[in-house]
């Protein structure tokens, strides 16, 4: 492989393989979206375009006229986005959102999955370059979860796999075998800090991987940004599936869970 296509959603992943990309020589395309790619990606690949969410045609153009040949997804796209009236679809984006059986997740990212290699772009695993990343079974901060709290974790699991697999969500939020959360559409954060309010304190989030999971996209990804969630919403255990789960930043997201006594597992 000396070149790829990263379709850039949010947050810091496309950051991430873009750098690991580079280091072994692969020559990296960059295809971010505006008001939703951070514009500093631009430093860290070796080209970029810029086009709107919903442009899936000129993405397919694109590709074609650079000869790319394999593809990465990294990086969130909020499916909320279907819903803004300001929402642009081209011709492309449209005749897909026809032929999906329903607006799921992975009903749409293996859509697009298909589409692409309908093109004769192969999309690749998104841990490709990143597996060092991925979540080592045990426990990864200082402090270990209380006894109440492992009965919660594994209450946790077993529901936030359930709920993966119907592909609702990958995390739940509960206390004391109650279910204050599930993450729907909104995503992660918002789902920690909606049950967060309810628990008041010391609620325990797990986050799950389907048991179906296709690790071309959609896998689940943890970082800085949920640990400060679990910080406003007064968390204290957050568990994640090992071997299945990347940690974005993990010393600073480790440093932050330790500072205020958060609990950090792989299960």
């Amino acid at each position: 492989m000396n070149k790829i296509g990263l379709i850039a959603g949010e947050g810091r992943f496309p950051f991430l393989f873009a750098q690991a990309a580079k280091m072994r020589g692969v020559f990296v395309s960059g295809f971010a979206f505006l008001k939703l790619t951070d514009k500093k990606l631009k430093k860290y690949v070796d080209e970029i375009f810029w086009l709107n969410v919903g442009e899936l045609n000129k993405l397919l153009e694109l590709f074609k006229q650079n000869r790319i040949e394999k593809a990465i997804m990294a990086g969130k796209i909020p499916k909320v986005l279907l819903f803004n009236p300001c929402f642009k679809r081209d011709t492309g984006i449209n005749s897909l959102l026809d032929k999906v059986v329903d607006k799921k997740d992975n009903s749409l990212l293996s859509a697009i999955a298909d589409k692409l290699e309908e093109e004769g772009i192969e999309l690749l695993d998104s841990t490709t370059f990143l597996s060092h990343l991925l979540a080592i079974k045990g426990t990864l901060s200082k402090r270990e979860p209380s006894t109440s709290e492992w009965e919660d974790i594994y209450f946790g699991k077993d529901l936030a796999k359930r709920m993966s697999d119907l592909d609702i969500g990958q995390s739940v939020v509960v206390k004391d075998k109650a279910i204050l959360a599930i993450e729907a559409i909104e995503g992660t954060d918002a789902a920690v800090r909606r049950g967060g309010r309810l628990a008041q304190r010391g609620a325990v989030v797990v986050k799950m991987s389907s048991p179906r999971q296709d690790m071309r996209f959609d896998i689940p990804v943890v970082g800085p940004q949920t640990i400060r969630s679990l910080i406003k919403a007064k968390a204290k255990v957050l568990a994640i599936e090992a071997g299945k789960t990347l940690i974005i930043d993990r010393k600073e997201a480790i440093r932050l869970a330790d500072k205020k006594g958060i609990a950090v597992v792989a299960i």
